[in-house]
């Protein structure tokens, strides 16, 4: 890990989330307000999740956005984030929807012995101290043919943070087959504006 993401890892871990929570859908791809935004974001999502209904785990949920599309799409959703008022947003946004949402560490989450279909991260891997063992741990969570969905990136000019989709793509080659990156940072309706940095996800099966 770069000293910068170093750094960065520290400011995430520091980060009143909390405090965070009552603004956070205030961004285009937070809160999926706009309906451009929203159906781009469901469109993927149709297309990485199974066709079938499955037991998603959506790690470092926020506010439950991604969530309730997979709800919506018929997959029943456990969410969790470490944030009080990110989760308990996301328990108001998912009120009737099949889905459990539970405050907890995104690495090591508290869902004990259980198993899923899914497990979907979006833009948590580059705040962990140890990407690599989050990962490998989330492989233990997941049932056989099961599938990472995972959406990282890196951010910024001067002092980029982030995971290149080279070294994510790599970090899951021992723990997974089939992986597949595909490029969002050419889909401006994803983030309801044009952007010119590196924004991918990673698509793999167990």
């Amino acid at each position: 890990m770069t000293s910068e993401n170093t750094h960065a890892v520290a400011v995430a871990q520091e980060t009143d989330w909390d405090a965070q929570a009552a603004a956070f859908d205030d961004e285009p791809d937070h809160g999926l307000r706009d309906a451009e935004v929203r159906a781009a974001w469901a469109d993927r999502l149709r297309a990485w999740l199974p066709e079938h209904p499955a037991d998603v785990l959506d790690l470092g949920c926020g506010t439950g956005s991604l969530s309730l599309l997979a709800a919506e799409q018929g997959h029943r959703v456990t969410g969790v984030d470490r944030s009080p008022a990110m989760a308990e947003r996301a328990r108001t946004k998912l009120a009737g929807h099949p889905a459990e949402i539970l405050c907890g560490d995104a690495a090591a989450p508290p869902v004990g012995d259980r198993r899923f279909d899914v497990v979907l991260v979006r833009h948590v891997l580059w705040a962990l101290p140890d990407p690599a063992g989050a990962l490998r741990h989330w492989r233990g969570l997941l049932r056989p043919g099961g599938r990472f969905v995972l959406v990282e990136g890196v951010w910024g000019t001067l002092t980029p943070v982030g995971v290149p989709a080279a070294r994510l793509a790599a970090l899951l080659e021992p723990l997974a087959e089939g992986v597949r990156v595909e490029r969002l940072s050419d889909d401006s309706l994803l983030w309801g504006k044009d952007v010119d940095d590196e924004r991918y996800a990673v698509v793999a099966t167990v």
